[in-house]
């Protein structure tokens, strides 16, 4: 099997038609608006660059996914699940944000040992209000494009769902609820006396940590990880993804779309559907 899901809003049938030509495919089929699969395709590699470029999204198809062979999706939240890094956030609100979003761009980028880049990143929260925390989530907090109706596949399929993060709890519990998620594991950040202290108490959940929870949440169902789809951003969701049966760069830093099974460079997080047979 070689064929290509391509994705954009402006894909009409034209478009496909031009596009099927270039990728030298035998047909054509339109899945939903802008969104059309191109069937024994023999286009190369560099057929996604051009694509690409024009906005689009390409999965190439090399094997046939039915939603009933998984049974986990877990997700990273920070600039995932939803579009913002909360540290650099709360950052901000500390007068501290362009020194923390350095750190945190180099960490995902994986230049940084990311437990240690995390300490150095909450040392500068140190002294701020602890409401600072529900302001970030009130007034800052969006859920990534896509986000919602993705975890509707996923429930309608009868995954658990699962929100690792080398962020905190605060958010993640929050999105929790709010989302009907079923696990989540995250940091905690220390506050005393209604003010962060600048630490993080317990063992700091890094690349490692996301790979052991996805793994146990697998455990749990009687699988392994090959049946889970794992979404990421960063390096630090490398390692959660290395096993996954089905693993996606989500506007992800280059190291992790050179890994993962397929990437969305410009789509939401609901363009994973199409990975999937009917």
């Amino acid at each position: 099997m070689n064929d290509i899901v391509l994705q954009g809003p402006a894909l009409d049938d034209a478009a496909a038609a031009a596009w099927q030509s270039r990728a030298q495919a035998t047909g054509r089929r339109q899945l939903a608006p802008g969104v059309w699969r191109l069937s024994d395709a023999a286009a190369g590699p560099d057929f996604a660059d051009p694509a690409l470029a024009a906005g689009l999204d390409v999965f190439r198809i090399d094997r046939p996914l039915r939603r009933e062979d998984f049974r986990v999706l877990a997700m990273d939240m920070d600039s995932t699940l939803i579009t913002i890094e909360c540290i650099d956030e709360i950052a901000d609100l500390a007068g501290r944000k362009p020194e923390v979003a350095a750190v945190t761009a180099a960490a995902m980028r994986g230049e940084l040992d990311f437990a240690g880049s995390l300490r150095r990143r909450v040392a500068l929260l140190e002294g701020l209000p602890a409401d600072a925390l529900q302001r970030v989530y009130d007034e800052r907090l969006r859920l990534s494009p896509g986000a919602e109706a993705l975890l509707a596949t996923a429930r309608a399929a009868g995954w658990t769902t699962v929100l690792v993060s080398g962020g905190f709890e605060f958010f993640t519990d929050r999105l929790k609820a709010r989302l009907g998620l079923d696990h989540t594991l995250a940091n905690t950040l220390e506050i005393v006396e209604g003010r962060l202290t600048g630490r993080v108490l317990g063992t700091i959940v890094d690349a490692d940590g996301k790979a052991a929870r996805v793994r146990q949440a697998c455990e749990a169902l009687g699988c392994g990880p090959g049946r889970a789809v794992v979404i990421g951003d960063g390096a630090n969701d490398l390692k959660m993804m290395a096993g996954a049966g089905l693993s996606v760069a989500y506007h992800a830093k280059p190291v992790v779309r050179a890994q993962a099974s397929i990437a969305v460079v410009h789509g939401g997080l609901d363009a994973v559907r199409w990975r999937f047979e009917d």
